[in-house]
């Protein structure tokens, strides 16, 4: 890039704990398109008709509390919505957060497998609990997408999910309570560790590209801050891509139109990946094992937590089929040497 161009991209705009997961040994390999942690989100009428106020930093106890105060099936309304959908980047990232806080693991410091322990049956338990008794209808093959279609039509009075959903709910055309959302932090337990993911979009340029000067230009305009600007002039502030540039949040148009703004970069910001559990594991990543095989024994895991969901296996049995998988994905793949 020229001077020129290197100053208007403003690369230290770019925020560090995003640019961070998108680097190995300090030099970036993509550039974020969003980023995103996670945040509950609340019907602020349904809570005022209860007569019910949200913390603004809640524990997941007394989300159990508020959930089964405002859960009213007969009339067609959800106490939370948690995706119950089989994936490990489905069901496992709401749940990942929920064992990390109640301090949990996947493994110990010499890859022993730690899902089937005391403290991870009482945080998968609790999440199967809140699905079973106050989430939404078919919870265990429900997504994002579905419990996003429950809030936005104002069917549901929780949902704990990821910070990009913000902008979908303050847009009228797509949420029937945009103006009457309230935004809290992630839920916590024992520990703040891992509690709120991190995750990012993002673009990259593959090295048989055969227009690198041009995907370049490319990925460098729809990351830089005047593709913002022109996203939230002409698709409304609130849809702007959120998560990747500090100046975004500084910006007063911005700041009115997303009352989220300011909880998605302080959950952006606090997010724990290289510390995401109370005790120390050898792993990175909060929602994931920042592994080779977990995109396989993850999917797997996942499946067996669906199950529970939909009442078909016991948290037990599925822990302890889940530890299997991992000492055998462990002792066939040699994961300690990662």
């Amino acid at each position: 890039m020229s001077a020129t161009d290197k100053s208007n991209y403003n690369y230290d705009d770019l925020l560090k704990p995003v640019m961070s997961t998108l680097s190995f040994q300090g030099h970036p390999y993509a550039l974020p398109f969003y980023g995103e942690s996670s945040m509950l989100m609340y019907n602020k009428q349904i809570f005022a008709k209860h007569h019910l106020t949200m913390p603004l930093h809640p524990t997941w106890d007394q989300v159990a509390q508020l959930a089964q105060q405002l859960n009213d099936p007969a009339n067609g309304v959800t106490g939370i919505m948690l995706r119950g959908q089989a994936g490990w980047g489905m069901n496992m990232a709401p749940l990942d957060t929920m064992i990390n806080t109640f301090g949990g693991r996947w493994f110990d410091l010499n890859w022993k497998p730690q899902l089937n322990t005391p403290v991870v049956q009482r945080a998968v338990t609790f999440y199967a609990n809140l699905l079973q008794k106050y989430g939404e209808p078919g919870a265990s093959t429900a997504g994002w997408q579905e419990c996003l279609n429950l809030i936005t039509q104002g069917k549901g009075a929780m949902f704990y999910d990821a910070t990009v959903f913000g902008g979908v709910l303050e847009t009228p055309s797509t949420s029937t309570i945009a103006g009457n959302v309230g935004y809290a932090y992630a839920p916590t337990e024992v520990t703040v560790n891992g509690s709120h993911w991190l995750w990012a979009w993002s673009l990259g340029l593959v090295n048989s590209s055969r227009n690198k000067d041009a995907a370049f230009q490319f990925i460098t305009w729809a990351t830089s801050s005047q593709y913002l600007t022109l996203a939230g002039q002409t698709f409304g502030w609130a849809n702007v891509p959120p998560g990747t540039r500090a100046s975004i949040y500084q910006n007063s148009d911005y700041q009115k139109a997303a009352p989220f703004a300011q909880v998605t970069l302080d959950s952006i910001n606090t997010a724990t990946p290289d510390q995401p559990t109370l005790d120390p594991v050898p792993y990175h990543g909060v929602q994931y094992v920042g592994i080779p095989q977990f995109e396989s024994v993850g999917q797997q895991v996942s499946e067996l937590m669906s199950a529970v969901v939909a009442g078909k296996m016991s948290v037990s049995q599925a822990l302890q089929q889940s530890d299997q998988l991992l000492a055998s994905q462990v002792n066939k793949d040699n994961t300690a040497g990662y």
